[in-house]
């Protein structure tokens, strides 16, 4: 079997679906599987139209004798795909990560709400918004099947109007960030001597850092010397810069970038937690990711958070934006170093049933499925 992989994001561009796409290049040809990538990072630096028409022709010469296509988003990679799909006859499947159209409003229509408040209020959309929200049911409609990675997203889906049976849940895999430095010296390497909280992410509305901010400035009367490390980079960074600097919190609140896995590996294992205060996961490898490192995790109940941590037992789960909970659940790992390992031995004892191996194989059972019902 032959297949060729769209996405948005490919090594060494960072993210989970460029993750995602590189195991799968490595991993299916030993179970049989050929495999064509197709980055869109082929053609980015093009002008916005004629990058999608330089992508479509891309993936045209790329699937002429192949058996599937696998796009890795519904829209930048998916509609091209979906078209090549139709011209050359070749099945689609698709793999969502997230709500396209809810990200895009967030970021560019002005769209406050939650996923959740988004996918319940469907009549407030812009006619932007809801464009987007058509294009993209319109396409993985018309995939032979859909591969989400949480129970949540697939709730998400299906109030698209997609049925049921159409979506399969298959659980992102484990990729360990390998940290060979023990906590202690990593401390005093990076200088940790004061309480220090780690977070990383696109630096995205929804991933809420505005209010991870002000909780520093809370936490700070508590902790005269408490840092925040920020991994990451995203278009609100202008503006939490500021917001740091009005707080004159120039000393406890650092903005490090993007930085590789190995750096940012190393980087939460120092820390003392790691805080995700975000409104909306699908599945999040960072937090499998921490989880494994062995970092206490204190992070929403949104999406599928839940579906990775039991609260108090692999972290700790609140509720998203709330301040005085966020603060409540940090002191509550720093002031209780003794229960540290019995957290961390559990949530990386739960990390290691999302194994790879696992993942592919059902991956490779949809794959031949489809191959052999067309």
């Amino acid at each position: 079997m032959k297949i060729v992989i769209a996405t948005g994001l490919y090594p060494p561009e960072i993210g989970g679906p460029a993750t995602y796409a590189a195991m799968l290049d490595k991993e299916l040809p030993e179970h049989g599987t050929e495999v064509y990538v197709v980055p869109f990072g082929w053609v980015r630096k093009y002008p916005k139209i004629i990058r999608h028409i330089a992508y479509f022709w891309k993936l045209w010469k790329e699937c002429s004798s192949v058996d599937v296509i696998y796009a890795l988003d519904p829209i930048s990679v998916g509609l091209p795909a979906l078209l090549v799909s139709r011209l050359r006859k070749k099945p689609l499947l698709i793999r969502l990560g997230g709500d396209y159209a809810w990200e895009q409003g967030r970021i560019r229509f002005g769209i406050t709400d939650t996923l959740d408040e988004y996918l319940d209020n469907q009549n407030n959309r812009s006619p932007r918004v809801s464009f987007f929200a058509k294009l993209q049911t319109y396409v993985v409609s018309k995939a032979e099947q859909i591969i989400v990675p949480s129970h949540y997203l697939k709730g998400v889906v299906i109030k698209w109007g997609i049925k049921d049976s159409h979506i399969q849940v298959i659980y992102s895999a484990l990729y360990p960030i390998e940290v060979t430095t023990s906590r202690e010296v990593l401390r005093k390497e990076l200088n940790y001597s004061h309480p220090t909280i780690v977070s990383a992410g696109r630096l995205v509305p929804w991933k809420g850092f505005e209010i991870l901010i002000n909780v520093v400035d809370e936490l700070k009367e508590h902790y005269p010397h408490i840092s925040l490390i920020i991994a990451g980079d995203g278009e609100e960074y202008a503006k939490l810069e500021t917001q740091v600097s009005d707080l004159k919190l120039s000393q406890h609140v650092r903005f490090i970038g993007s930085v590789t896995k190995d750096t940012l590996g190393a980087v939460i294992k120092a820390a003392d937690v790691f805080v995700l205060n975000t409104a909306y996961e699908g599945l999040s490898h960072q937090l499998i990711e921490v989880m494994n490192i062995g970092t206490p995790i204190v992070t929403t109940t949104a999406g599928g958070n839940s579906e990775l941590i039991t609260d108090g037992v692999d972290g700790f789960l609140v509720e998203f934006n709330n301040k005085a909970k966020l603060a409540e659940a940090i002191m509550r790992v720093i002031n209780h170093p003794e229960s540290r390992e019995r957290i961390v031995q559990s949530a990386r004892g739960r990390s290691k049933q999302f194994s790879k191996e696992s993942a592919v194989q059902e991956i490779v059972m949809v794959l031949k499925n489809i191959h052999e019902n067309n």
